[in-house]
């Protein structure tokens, strides 16, 4: 099969947990990593004691042996009364200071944790927002950010994310143009949702780009993480894909929407996951087998 592969779980998953014990969950699993989405509950970035608390995760995530990267998709962590704002496409410049302001703290977190990339999001426009506006604020605000990852040597992942401002790959190419240094964080199920790539298609075709990959069931058009078995994807393609590509950094399976029931989530995850790599592996040595037999 390769390259082995190397599964994480998202603690936005976990959300009725403390971090600490959504971290337990997912070794005793027997996952490679976790995904932090740093939010008021899980590593608050804002807090008096962040960098102890970082320092004090670094440590256990070593002692564990799980890798990590940090994303940033929590709903309220800066504003309470709006969910993901403000973004980088606020009409307030201290709103986009603010989103910038938490981004740069993601990655001086990233850095202690020596995290593999920090994922972010372009966000949606407000009403009445231009389109040229927006997207000259979110040019502005990825080059901050990504000036700012290079000093602390940390590297930046964007996710296109249905109904924001960057929902396809292509409006991601557009902006690594502008940003050489620019990641891609590539949710497969989201290909599903807007149908310009096939997921193992976008594996293959921005297989040097790829920052950190997510994964889950979803039905086409339809933007709902769900457990693996009850959507469209084809987990077996994917899986080909990147062990093609030999992809060796974390894979994080995000299921924001099981946190109610994570302790049995986080562990049927990740052996439907190691299930259909035995699967094709066994097809993989019976069809080799098979060519031999027919060779002789």
């Amino acid at each position: 099969m390769g390259t082995k592969l190397r599964f994480a779980y998202n603690t936005n998953g976990a959300s009725n947990h403390r971090l600490e014990d959504a971290v337990n969950l997912i070794a005793e699993a027997g996952y490679d990593g976790i995904a932090l989405t740093l939010d008021h509950h899980h590593l608050d970035p804002f807090a008096p004691n962040w960098e102890t608390q970082a320092n004090q995760l670094a440590v256990r995530l070593k002692n564990l042996g799980l890798g990590n990267v940090i994303e940033t998709g929590a709903r309220y962590l800066l504003d309470f009364r709006h969910k993901h704002e403000p973004t980088l496409l606020n009409p307030d410049p201290d709103g986009r200071a603010r989103r910038i302001e938490f981004l740069e703290r993601a990655i001086d977190i990233a850095a202690i944790l020596h995290s593999e990339t920090v994922s972010f999001w372009a966000g949606i426009p407000q009403a009445n927002v231009d389109q040229h506006e927006a997207w000259r604020w979110l040019e502005e605000g990825i080059a901050k950010v990504c000036v700012y990852g290079k000093t602390r040597g940390v590297s930046i992942s964007l996710e296109p994310e249905p109904g924001m401002l960057v929902e396809k790959l292509s409006e991601y190419a557009r902006l690594k143009s502008l940003n050489p240094s620019l990641q891609l964080a590539l949710d497969l199920g989201h290909c599903l949702v807007t149908q310009d790539m096939e997921p193992a298609e976008a594996i293959i075709h921005y297989a040097d780009q790829i920052g950190t990959i997510s994964i889950e069931d979803m039905k086409r058009g339809i933007h709902v993480h769900l457990p693996f078995g009850e959507g469209d994807m084809d987990v077996p393609g994917v899986l080909a894909a990147l062990n093609t590509i030999e992809f060796q950094k974390l894979i994080c399976v995000e299921l924001s929407r099981e946190s109610p029931r994570a302790h049995q989530a986080i562990p049927e995850a990740i052996c439907f996951l190691q299930a259909t790599e035995k699967n094709m592996a066994t097809e993989k040595n019976m069809a080799t087998e098979k060519n031999m037999a027919t060779s002789t």
